[in-house]
């Protein structure tokens, strides 16, 4: 999209430029927030001028060749309307730093109706998740099964037997060619979620001694072989060869169940256990790096400020590749430009708190995020990295800065414990599943509640939103799967 006109102004004394018209007026100092330099030299402002009128403004300055939406922040807040809404009458005489960081390009709308609701799983569906194309669907059950479903045709595609127990863990690989699960008996397949077998054809040998908590795959632009990780109940982290299924190391050092890990961007492993702490680990070589310290109960989850870019590889929000094949740098660029300043992680607790780490920067967390009143279940980072929010057993769901940890809002409208949250491929808008069995949609920049979603007959425990925007899949203790669209 073209960029509109430039911004027209005047010098004024003291080499500030005055722009547009309008009574009470503030000094204000242009800076970009992904980069942190100053932009421009000083501008005369109307208070009266809104967030359109500055992106304009940032348009000229830089002379943009694209059209690119910005949100705009004093301090740590952000103008929703005009400059008028934070900049009180006694600051005027003051420069006032306006900070502009840029959005997604692309608009993701809120859902609002089920168009499906799908049976098929006998038993309680405990996770859904999306592929990395947002062509397909897997879900895991208490009937041991996993179930690939056809997205565009809200139709089952596949049902893949194998597990005796219930599959509780389950993920696409970033390519979207492999998928495995994991059972509570401690048994991971590998499938061709396409063709729908296992692929090698026998479960894994040598997995773990109790259930399965957590996959997370190695990042599509760090190697040329396709490795993952899992972890378990058993206190144990073990990295596997997709291809041939071949265990390449089992990480010791945990005292307990392992809850969650995440494979980051710069080659080591996150994990999170019930023994309080966080670990570090190089995964190729099998070493411990160092260990995170802070959590006073279980570290229940984690999240990487960069975890969607890493989940959804190379494909882009409408599920197409590049277009010159190059996947490994697309899949790089595509990280580099939401780990611009480090990849920062967050954990959460039962001891009610979340704690936000900088891991490669300090080995103490940036922030100690408090205010949940019961233990918190889940949290995710949005796709930007910027906002992170948190669903807790007191049936809030809070959002807090994602570069320094400060409490922004408190999310109210569940009446019982809230299981999970899902961001929209934007970071405009976040959807969250409960044991009161509805699912909600929230509008994060303005906290208000888009949509109430009732239509589950029980507890939601799982829900996912297409990175195309255009779907949210959920399921729970009725044992249907449901989709919504706008």
């Amino acid at each position: 999209m073209a960029v509109p006109a430039v911004v027209v102004g005047h010098e004024t004394a003291g080499g500030i430029t005055a722009v547009g018209e309008g009574g009470q007026r503030a000094i204000v100092q242009l800076r970009n927030g992904e980069t942190g330099d100053i932009c421009g030299s000083r501008l005369e402002l109307p208070l009266e001028s809104t967030t359109a009128q500055l992106t304009q403004l940032v348009h000229s300055v830089t002379n943009a060749n694209d059209w690119q939406p910005y949100a705009f922040f004093i301090g740590d807040d952000e103008i929703m309307k005009s400059i008028a809404e934070l900049v009180p009458q006694s600051m005027t005489e003051q420069v006032i730093t306006i900070t502009f960081q840029p959005q997604a390009m692309f608009r993701v709308r809120s859902v609002g109706r089920c168009t499906s609701t799908l049976p098929g799983h006998t038993e309680a569906i405990l996770i859904v998740q999306f592929s990395p194309d947002g062509q397909h669907l897997a879900t895991g059950s208490g009937d041991s099964t996993v179930r690939i479903w056809q997205v565009d045709a809200e139709m089952p595609m596949h049902t893949l037997k194998g597990h005796k127990d219930w599959v509780q863990a389950l993920s696409w690989s970033p390519d979207g060619t492999r998928l495995v699960s994991g059972c509570r008996s401690g048994v991971i397949f590998i499938w061709d979620p396409i063709v729908g077998v296992p692929s090698p054809r026998r479960p894994l040998s040598r997995c773990h001694s109790k259930y399965i908590t957590s996959f997370s795959w190695q990042p599509v632009f760090v190697d040329d072989v396709t490795r993952f990780a899992s972890a378990g109940k058993d206190g144990t982290i073990k990295i596997w060869v997709s291809g041939t299924g071949a265990l390449v190391h089992t990480l010791s050092g945990h005292t307990a169940c392992v809850t969650c890990i995440r494979w980051g961007g710069s080659g080591f492993l996150y994990s999170a256990s019930q023994d309080r702490t966080i670990k570090i680990w190089d995964p190729l070589s099998g070493t411990l790096h160092k260990t995170l310290q802070g959590h006073a109960h279980w570290v229940n989850s984690l999240s990487l400020s960069t975890d969607y870019a890493l989940r959804t590889g190379a494909f882009d929000h409408r599920g197409a590749l590049p277009a010159d094949g190059d996947v490994k740098r697309a899949a790089r660029a595509r990280y580099d430009a939401v780990a611009a300043d480090g990849e920062r992680l967050v954990s959460c607790s039962d001891d009610f708190t979340l704690f936000l780490w900088h891991p490669w920067k300090s080995d103490k967390p940036v922030a100690r995020m408090t205010g949940h009143q019961q233990p918190v279940n889940h949290m995710a980072f949005s796709p930007d990295g910027r906002l992170i929010a948190s669903a807790a057993f007191d049936h809030s769901i809070r959002i807090w800065d994602g570069q320094t940890g400060r409490f922004l809002a408190t999310l109210r409208g569940h009446v019982q414990a809230v299981y999970s949250v899902a961001w929209s491929a934007d970071s405009r808008l976040l959807v969250s599943g409960s044991r009161d069995s509805t699912v909600k949609v929230w509008e994060v920049r303005t906290r208000k509640l888009l949509n109430d979603l009732p239509g589950h007959a029980d507890e939601v425990f799982a829900l996912d939103w297409s990175p195309d925007g255009e779907r949210v899949a959920s399921g729970g203790r009725d044992r249907v799967l449901k989709f919504w669209r706008r």
